[in-house]
C-alpha cells in the first residue's frame, strides 16, 4: 500500500507540473529555472549523499558494468528492428532512441532513493553515471544519422566531462575510496537538498509534456512503451539474473532501466531532426503507463 501511495503521489506531482504549465504559472523561464535547480543542485547533491562513504570497488563491478552496457545496446537494436519501417526518418529515429533512453536522472535515483536503502541508491547511482556516459551519445549519433543532422559528437563528449551528475559521481567515489571524513553538519545539508530532487524534477516533466491527441500514431507509441517500460527492465532482469549479481544491484538495475523515456530526447529531437510532436507525445505516455508498471516492478523486486 505504501509503494502504491508513493506513486500516486508522483501521479498527482506530475499533473501538478502540466497543470501549472497551463495555466502560465510554470511559463518556459521559469521552467528553465527550475529544470536547472534540480539538475545543478538537487540531483548532484543527492548522488554525492549517496557515494561519499562507499569505496568505488564496493558498487562498480565488472558485472555491473558489463550488464548495463549489453541491456542497453541489446535494447536499442530491438528497437531498430522493431521501428525500422517508419514513415519518416524523424519518426523512425525518435521511435529508436526513445525505445531505450532512460529518464535514470530524474526519475530514476531519486524515485530509488525514496524507495530503497542506501546501498541500493548507491547501486543507482554508478548505473546513472555508467548509462549516461553511453546512451547520450548514442541518442545523438542515431538521431543524427538518420535525420542526416549536423551535430557534433565530440562536442557532446566533452560536454559529458562538465556534466553534473558524473562530476558529483567521480567526487563522491574518490570521497569513499580514500577515505576522506565529510563534516557531520555537511551531511544532511546535502540529504535535505537531495531530498528535492524528485519532487522538483516531476514538476519540470508535467511543465514540459505536450499532448496534440488527433496526431496519435497508436502503433509507434505502443511499440515505444512495451519497449522501455516493459521490455528493457524485463531484459535487464534476465540479463542480471544470469551474471548471479546481489539483491541490491538487481533491484537498482530494474527499477532503473523501468523507468519512461527521457524528457531529454524531445530536446534531442527538436535539434536533430526529428519528430517533435511524436517524441513529446511518446515521453508523456512513458511517462503516465509508468506510474503502473514501476508499481508492479517495485512490488517485485522488493
Amino acid at each position: 500500500m505504501e509503494v502504491v501511495l508513493r506513486l500516486l503521489a508522483l501521479l498527482v506531482v506530475l499533473l501538478c507540473g502540466a497543470g501549472l504549465r497551463a495555466s502560465g504559472v510554470l511559463n518556459a523561464d521559469r521552467t528553465d529555472r527550475l529544470n536547472a535547480a534540480t539538475y545543478y543542485v538537487a540531483l548532484p547533491a543527492l548522488i554525492f549523499v549517496s557515494t561519499y562513504d562507499r569505496a568505488i570497488g564496493d558498487v562498480l563491478s565488472p558485472a555491473l558494468v558489463g550488464g548495463l552496457l549489453l541491456v542497453l545496446f541489446t535494447t536499442a537494436a530491438v528497437a531498430w528492428l522493431v521501428h525500422r519501417d517508419r514513415d519518416s526518418r524523424g519518426r523512425r529515429s525518435v521511435a529508436v532512441v526513445q525505445s531505450y533512453h532512460s529518464n535514470l536522472g530524474y526519475l530514476g535515483l531519486p524515485l530509488v532513493a525514496a524507495t530503497f536503502d542506501a546501498e541500493v541508491t548507491a547501486i543507482a547511482s554508478v548505473i546513472l553515471g555508467v548509462v549516461t556516459l553511453t546512451q547520450l551519445p548514442l541518442s545523438v549519433l542515431v538521431l543524427s544519422t538518420l535525420n542526416g543532422a549536423d551535430a557534433s559528437l565530440g562536442d557532446e563528449l566533452r560536454g559529458l566531462a562538465r556534466n553534473p551528475v558524473l562530476v558529483t559521481l567521480i567526487a563522491g567515489l574518490a570521497t569513499g575510496s580514500i577515505g576522506v571524513t565529510v563534516p557531520g553538519t555537511v551531511a544532511p545539508g546535502l540529504d535535505l537538498v537531495g531530498s528535492l530532487a524528485l519532487p522538483l524534477a516531476l514538476l519540470c516533466v508535467g511543465a514540459s509534456l505536450e499532448v496534440d491527441l488527433p496526431a496519435i500514431d497508436f502503433g509507434a507509441t505502443g511499440s515505444v512503451i512495451a519497449l522501455k517500460i516493459v521490455c528493457m527492465p524485463a531484459l535487464a532482469w534476465l540479463v542480471f539474473a544470469a551474471l548471479s549479481v546481489d539483491t541490491a544491484t538487481i533491484t537498482a538495475v530494474v527499477v532503473m532501466f523501468g523507468t519512461p523515456t527521457a524528457v531529454s530526447t524531445y530536446v534531442f529531437a527538436a535539434e536533430l531532426g526529428g519528430d517533435e510532436e511524436f517524441a513529446s507525445l511518446n515521453v508523456f505516455a512513458t511517462t503516465l503507463v509508468s506510474i503502473v508498471t514501476l508499481f508492479l516492478l517495485i512490488t517485485l523486486v522488493a
